[in-house]
């Protein structure tokens, strides 16, 4: 009853009840398979009781902050595959949130960032495809695609694969957020870019690499240290065609 009283509430301020409906099934079949994902990992590689934990609050404030977003943002009456796609990435970052501080598992991180970039290529494919690629998928992917970096980064310092400067490039777009409240010319749009994501690309997979216990110190630094390079190239070509649009 509470939860029709929800939608009831939220039609009257025009929100789509299909939109609502299709975000609340994707928000509860994730939930669970996430869970249940989680609950086996915890089983079979002796995970800390606050894996568990970590993963389901992960989880629960990810899911608010993509109804918030989506009710106030997104303009379709439905959520749309590839936005599910796209949450079942983030949903996919939660296990890897709670590996932090816990057991030494690299290739449950490799595997599981396997996946999410194998992911990101399908959500974008069947966007274009069904010709439902809007500005908020694009800023939901690319969202996802910074708080990858964050916790990679964080893991490949947790897993001492490189110095704690690693976290410059999980913090690299957060920087660029906080830069542009003080910097307003960052807040103007840019043109789409294909650099863009094969920098993100570029530093996922040499932040998976590191993390493979096949690569160790000095060898996975160097590699950490070249997606790192690449990805402040990115971020720097933008800031500077940015500042050259005010003159």
């Amino acid at each position: 009853m509470q939860a029709f009283s929800m939608f009831n509430a939220l039609s009257n301020f025009g929100v789509p009840v299909r939109l609502l409906k299709s975000l609340l099934v994707t928000n509860v079949l994730v939930f669970f398979a996430i869970g249940a994902v989680a609950f086996f990992c915890q089983q079979i590689l002796n995970l800390s009781e606050l894996f568990l934990w970590k993963v389901s609050f992960a989880l629960i404030v990810g899911s608010l902050l993509v109804l918030i977003l989506t009710i106030r943002y997104l303009p379709a009456k439905t959520f749309g595959l590839a936005n599910q796609i796209t949450m079942l990435r983030g949903s996919l970052i939660a296990l890897l949130f709670g590996l932090i501080a816990d057991h030494w598992v690299p290739w449950l991180v490799v595997i599981t960032c396997s996946v999410i970039l194998i992911l990101d290529g399908v959500d974008g494919w069947i966007a274009r495809r069904s010709y439902t690629d809007s500005s908020f998928g694009a800023r939901f992917d690319m969202e996802i695609d910074a708080l990858l970096l964050l916790v990679l980064s964080s893991l490949v310092w947790q897993y001492e694969k490189a110095g704690i400067w690693v976290f410059l490039a999980g913090l690299m777009r957060y920087i660029f957020i906080i830069s542009s409240r003080f910097f307003p010319f960052l807040n103007q749009p840019l043109p789409p870019r294909r650099r863009r994501q094969t920098a993100f690309v570029f530093q996922a997979i040499a932040l998976i690499v590191c993390i493979s216990p096949v690569f160790v110190q000095p060898l996975s630094s160097m590699i950490a240290l070249a997606g790192f390079m690449f990805l402040s190239i990115s971020f720097s070509i933008d800031v500077i065609f940015l500042s050259r649009q005010t003159r």
